[in-house]
């Protein structure tokens, strides 16, 4: 695996082309200036030392050596195994509805906003666990598999919106079906699924899948997004809120019922979030009480330093840049090295 320590050193690369411009620049204003003495060709005769091609030598070997500092600045390195870690810790499926109904505003800003920011605080709060995260609406998919990567958590957390999931609805048992799927092989390591929505299915049997997850020894923890009085839902990029076939405004409502009936079956907690951080915390403590196990991890490590060769390559070429002179060497020029080779032939033939 490559990369780059400091990748923001490439960056410099951009002062090439400029160096490239100001260069040929420079070779036009001295071929004006030479013409405004005379004839190019004859004014050459009059300076038999100027070299035309030793200065753009020098220019591509100083312009080669400008790119291999830059790229010994940016430290390139390579990852030269993968490396098993074992670490303490408990791995959980976070399930997030994703339905359009999440887009209702009876929590601040909105209910999948809100459920974002819970997770992100809780995402924040791991050092040794495994997460992973599931999208759901009319059907469910695997947003991000189960991983130690927490920066890639977030990343996709923050990319989230009613679109990951083409169609729409609430299919909350298919949701805790996958992620118990998700993972993996059955262990001695502590499980948990958090399954976030306002509660509206109309899809599937979710209870069921929530026993089904407990026969698996996995606990199943929900967060209700919402309010039980509900609150309309906002068209994108209008004034206007979702209607019926009637006309008449939708008002999507917590189903607190269906929540905490998905919750006693998997054998968790349910807890309804608010304009606080108590649901965050609340669930914060509940994943603090299962036993920490042995997590095994596999990561890259051992990064081996590759910027020798290319400080060896510039130092070389800058040495090489100071033997060369825009000017031909009247001494060297004297030495014509194809003479002396036909004398060394004649010699050995006589």
């Amino acid at each position: 695996m490559f990369r780059f320590a400091h990748p923001e050193f490439l960056f410099l690369l951009l002062i090439v082309p400029l160096l490239t411009a100001i260069f040929i620049y420079s070779i036009i204003q001295k071929r004006k200036k030479i013409k405004q003495f005379g004839n190019p060709d004859l004014l050459a005769q009059l300076m038999p030392n100027v070299s035309k091609v030793r200065p753009q030598v020098k220019y591509y070997i100083q312009l080669f050596a400008i790119v291999l500092i830059i790229i010994v600045l940016a430290q390139p390195q390579f990852g030269t195994k993968m490396e098993e870690t074992r670490r303490k810790g408990i791995e959980v499926m976070i399930a997030l509805d994703v339905s359009n109904s999440m887009m209702a505003q009876d929590v601040q800003p909105n209910r999948l906003e809100k459920a974002k920011q819970v997770l992100s605080k809780l995402v924040d709060d791991m050092t040794n666990d495994k997460i992973g995260l599931i999208v759901f609406a009319g059907d469910a998919y695997t947003q991000l598999p189960i991983t130690a990567d927490y920066v890639s958590a977030k990343m996709f957390l923050s990319t989230i919106s009613p679109k990951s999931v083409p169609r729409q609805g609430t299919a909350i048992g298919s949701a805790i079906d996958l992620a118990i799927k998700s993972f993996g092989v059955k262990s001695e390591v502590q499980r948990a699924i958090i399954v976030i929505t306002d509660g509206e299915n109309h899809e599937d049997d979710a209870v069921g899948a929530a026993k089904l997850a407990a026969e698996n020894g996995i606990k199943l923890n929900v967060i209700g997004m919402g309010k039980p009085d509900g609150a309309p839902i906002p068209v994108e990029g209008t004034m206007s809120f979702w209607k019926d076939k009637e006309g008449n405004v939708v008002v999507s409502k917590l189903n607190e019922k269906m929540c905490q009936d998905i919750a006693v079956a998997g054998k968790g907690v349910y807890v309804r979030a608010d304009n606080t951080n108590g649901a965050y915390k609340f669930i914060s403590k509940e994943l603090d009480k299962l036993a920490k196990s042995d997590i095994q991890t596999q990561v890259f490590s051992d990064y081996n330093e590759q910027y020798q060769s290319f400080a060896l390559i510039a130092l070389l070429l800058l040495i090489m840049d100071t033997f060369i002179f825009d000017r031909r060497n009247k001494r060297l020029s004297r030495l014509n090295i194809f003479d002396l080779k036909d004398k060394i032939i004649k010699n050995k033939m006589s």
